[in-house]
């Protein structure tokens, strides 16, 4: 037991190792110029040592290090929250300056986002393998719609709904789920023809109607396509959510974190956005995994 555990963990800690070095590495090596400027225009001389010692604590960094992206995390969550006048601990309410606020504001939409573009996903994808005029006529347009750059159509879809009074979680639900349907609807047409002819024919001559080889034969199936292409789905859905933040100016939530940094030349606040992204993201396909092996198991297709 012990062994096999090791032997699935030492290839994460090794990856995980060769990370941080080669980011601390790039770290001294970008962060480095802004001393030497420094130090040139007082007409000084810096040693490595003093290089880096500056470059693992400059205030506005061009690349933060690990360190301190680690400690923002721990001061915009942890701390925040149980020490500040804002905070859960004080007030009885998440701190809007706290990143657990803003990644649950962006879990909304992402959920929200999710939920949609997966079930139209899956609905199309019945209608896609049913009918052959939506096969021919649906799906070329499905995707043609991912030739469309998110960064575009984004703010053409928040203005139009704003337009018609549509505003808060939906417009970035809608951008979540325009980013999340298209790999569910793929992943559940190639789930839904994955039972072969002989299969089939079996099913015709049990003299089972249309609806009963969906449920019995088709759908089963399909399990493990659509399972991955949930998980490729709801990563999706958090870009589409983060993006669908960037061009309405939101004050709350990952992309409005982003902004801020990048209004503000608050590296750090940025890089600890993105990592609290990654680490979100993270969570959720692993979810959606766990659902995954217990849903195959129940159904005798996985131990």
């Amino acid at each position: 037991m012990a062994g096999r555990f090791v032997a699935r963990v030492l290839p994460v800690l090794t990856v995980v190792l060769a990370i941080l070095v080669i980011w601390y590495g790039a770290a001294i090596w970008m962060n480095a110029q802004w001393t030497r400027d420094q130090a040139a225009r007082a007409g000084q001389e810096v040693t490595f040592i003093e290089i880096l010692r500056d470059t693992m604590a400059q205030d506005r960094p061009v690349l933060p290090a690990p360190h301190q992206v680690a400690a923002e995390l721990w001061n915009s969550t942890v701390v925040e929250e149980l020490t500040s006048r804002r905070g859960i601990v004080q007030s009885g309410t998440l701190s809007n300056r706290s990143l657990i606020y803003h990644g649950w504001i962006t879990l909304s939409a992402t959920l929200l986002g999710f939920v949609i573009g997966s079930g139209l996903g899956i609905a199309l994808a019945i209608g896609i393998v049913h009918n052959r005029a939506m096969d021919q006529s649906v799906m070329p347009w499905a995707i043609a719609s991912q030739t469309i750059p998110i960064l575009a159509i984004a703010p053409m879809i928040i203005v139009v709904l704003n337009s018609v009074g549509v505003t808060g979680l939906l417009p970035k639900a809608i951008i979540s789920a325009y980013l999340s349907f298209f790999p569910v609807v793929v992943g559940m047409v190639k789930g839904l023809r994955a039972p072969d002819h002989m299969q089939l024919d079996l099913m015709k001559t049990y003299n089972a109607s249309r609806a009963q080889v969906f449920a019995k034969l088709r759908l089963p199936s399909s399990m493990p396509y659509l399972f991955a292409s949930l998980k490729v789905g709801i990563a999706a859905s958090l870009v589409g959510a983060i993006v669908g933040e960037l061009p309405t100016g939101a004050v709350a939530g990952l992309g409005a974190r982003l902004l801020a940094g990048s209004y503000y030349g608050q590296t750090v606040q940025i890089w600890s956005a993105l990592i609290g992204a990654a680490v979100l993201a993270g969570l959720m396909v692993g979810l959606i995994g766990l659902l995954q092996r217990r849903t195959l198991r129940r159904m005798g297709m996985a131990r």
